[in-house]
């Protein structure tokens, strides 16, 4: 009788271990899924007969002079923390520092749950002694956008594929550098061995410049050279090759579209060929206009802007004025390629000589 009392002592004791683990792996299961997300690199628990406990220590992926460090409990089904704690580790975003002492969050190691990067940010705000913030968002993970505005982070700017957002942490004014303020736009001045200007008609145009005969214009693509912009434009509406010759003059105004400034600058081209091909998509019609013809529009003559633009390039054609070359310098402060645009000062050099 007593052999059988201690084996159901024994059993019981065995069922109830188990019994406590399982509840405990679905505890800790749970916290994984809703706090970590999968990112615990270790736990391990302590039991004892009336409760049980975890604790997180907060870990970064920067410099840990930008870090402070931060243990705090999870309870779990309400049970009081035991004596002897242990831990699991919940890491803050993945960030690397930037030259202004902040840190740019690496968009390809975004945790994929709405809920869990809801917590890492919350984290990560709490941990990182820094300045600024840099959070790319890509438009797969647009839900995560309202949880970082609420959090205090402002749109900085947004492009076909992601929207950026910052976070200034000190107290004052906001030290990272705003948005791009300008536009870049280009205009071809192409005249042919025949005093002809290649001219195109828009097909979406204001009413104002309706039935006008214009220098063929553009914007310049992201990465894109101001000359090279001017002949690729050039090319794409007419089918003419060019060649840059020099930069005439270039307007600067303000808020245009979006209420950003506008440069915009007209190019000389020498053209390579003389068969037009029309862009049917945004150009109604294109040709080789007389240079006379051209400048006695009235729409040109009658706009102060218009007119000043084709009496320097007319004062170019006669050698009365000289533009802005292109020469391609490198410089020590950052070791990049850079395209500096200056008159030619060199009375022995043929740049400033018409062609």
């Amino acid at each position: 009788m007593e052999l059988k009392l201690l084996e159901a002592k024994s059993l019981f004791a065995s069922e109830a271990n188990h019994m406590g683990k399982r509840l405990l792996s679905r505890s800790f299961s749970n916290l994984q899924a809703s706090c970590c997300g999968g990112a615990l690199a270790m736990a391990s628990y302590s039991r004892t007969s009336r409760d049980m406990h975890l604790s997180v220590r907060a870990v970064g992926s920067i410099a840990q002079d930008k870090l402070s460090t931060e243990t705090y409990s999870i309870h779990i089904n309400g049970l009081k923390p035991a004596s002897s704690p242990h831990s699991c580790e919940l890491r803050v975003l993945d960030a690397y520092g930037d030259e202004y002492d902040g840190v740019v969050v690496d968009p390809d190691k975004l945790p994929a749950e709405v809920n869990l990067f809801a917590s890492m940010l919350r984290l990560s705000l709490r941990q990182w002694k820094i300045e600024g913030i840099w959070l790319k968002l890509p438009s797969e993970l647009s839900e995560f956008v309202p949880i970082a505005v609420k959090e205090g982070f402002q749109y900085h700017h947004a492009e076909r594929g992601y929207v950026m957002l910052t976070y200034w942490i000190p107290d004052g004014p906001c030290m990272l550098p705003a948005n791009a303020s300008h536009q870049v736009g280009v205009g071809g001045f192409v005249v042919n061995d025949k005093n002809e200007v290649l001219v195109v008609q828009e097909k979406y145009c204001p009413p104002t410049c309706h039935g006008l005969w214009k220098l063929p214009t553009g914007f310049i693509l992201e990465s894109e050279e101001i000359f090279a912009g001017a002949v690729r434009e050039v090319k794409e509406e007419t089918g003419i090759d060019t060649e840059f010759m020099e930069v005439i003059a270039f307007r600067h105004v303000h808020n245009v579209a979006f209420q950003k400034s506008d440069l915009f600058f007209i190019c000389m081209l020498k053209p390579l060929s003389t068969r037009i091909v029309v862009d049917d998509f945004e150009i109604e019609a294109a040709k080789w206009m007389p240079l006379e013809e051209f400048v006695e529009q009235p729409l040109i003559q009658g706009d102060s802007m218009f007119k000043k633009i084709i009496d320097i390039c007319v004062a170019r054609l006669g050698q009365r004025y000289c533009g802005l070359s292109t020469h391609q310098v490198i410089s020590k402060f950052d070791g990049k390629q850079s395209s500096l645009y200056y008159n030619v000062v060199d009375p022995r050099d043929s740049n400033c000589q018409a062609s």
